[in-house]
């Protein structure tokens, strides 16, 4: 068992209620990883339907920073049909919210099918170095990143996009659940325009959306394999900005989609 599934774990306490604990190990700034909670309320919502159903849209709303400190889920399905089913889930602490989600699973369907989205050329992760770590930052040593995308220097005049190989350093296959840790593991791409912080106290996400392109896993993926996340913001007014992001696999297929919106905070 990896690290992330052994911290995203849940303990089932009676239908639809289960019992976690939010570990250090994932702390970013003041708590713990907006992606890593949004995973655990995933997985609680996974726990609670019928396994045929995947995921196929998650919205969490960040109600409070976590404490690290054990928590409880309460999820509901709140409508199933014959092919789609709406779950909500909260996350508390002490009585308190501090994450709200809702999530619209489905069974497999078919349609037309085309895209205009395409995954930009970087080069290889073999031929990049990896990001270092960092000792007062322990939430970075769970994955390895290579930048792909994005000026090293920030300036008001970079556009705001960042771009990173990435993936688990513990060998761990691609499913919904890391795909939600993964496409909220980089810095926002805010930075590389006003610097860390964002220039100022930094980036707390209000809400975060991932829409999942593809059933997982993918055919013929490996554990080990990498994932090109793609992170741009094109406005910032009275105080938020938005983040889109998209997650490719190696040979470019569109695995996920996000956007999350966040303070500026000053």
């Amino acid at each position: 068992m990896t690290s992330f599934d052994a911290d995203t774990a849940l303990e089932d306490v009676s239908p639809g209620v289960f019992e976690g604990r939010v570990d250090p190990a994932w702390r970013i700034v003041r708590g713990a990883n907006g992606g890593h909670i949004a995973a655990i309320v995933l997985r609680s919502m996974v726990l609670s339907i019928d396994e045929e159903r995947m995921p196929r849209s998650l919205t969490v709303h960040f109600a409070r920073v976590p404490k690290e400190a054990p928590f409880r889920v309460q999820t509901a399905v709140e409508r199933s049909g014959r092919t789609m089913s709406t779950l909500t889930a909260r996350l508390v602490q002490e009585d308190k919210l501090i994450a709200f989600g809702v999530a619209a699973f489905s069974l497999p369907r078919t349609g037309p099918e085309f895209t205009e989205l395409f995954m930009p050329e970087v080069q290889a992760p073999e031929d990049l170095e990896p990001v270092a770590d960092r000792e007062d930052f322990p939430f970075g040593r769970h994955f390895d990143v290579r930048r792909a995308l994005g000026p090293l220097t920030p300036s008001p005049d970079n556009p705001a996009e960042t771009g990173v190989w990435i993936r688990l350093r513990e060998p761990r296959a691609l499913d919904h659940l890391l795909v939600t840790q993964l496409m909220d593991a980089w810095a926002p791409s805010i930075f590389v325009k006003l610097g860390e912080g964002g220039g100022g106290a930094g980036v707390p996400t209000i809400d975060m959306t991932y829409h999942y392109r593809e059933a997982l896993p993918l055919d013929g993926a490996k554990p080990d394999d990498w994932y090109l996340g793609v992170f741009r913001t094109h406005t910032a007014r009275g105080g938020f900005i938005e983040e889109d992001g998209w997650l490719w696999s190696r040979d470019g297929k569109l695995v996920a989609q996000s956007r999350q919106l966040a303070l500026l905070a000053r």
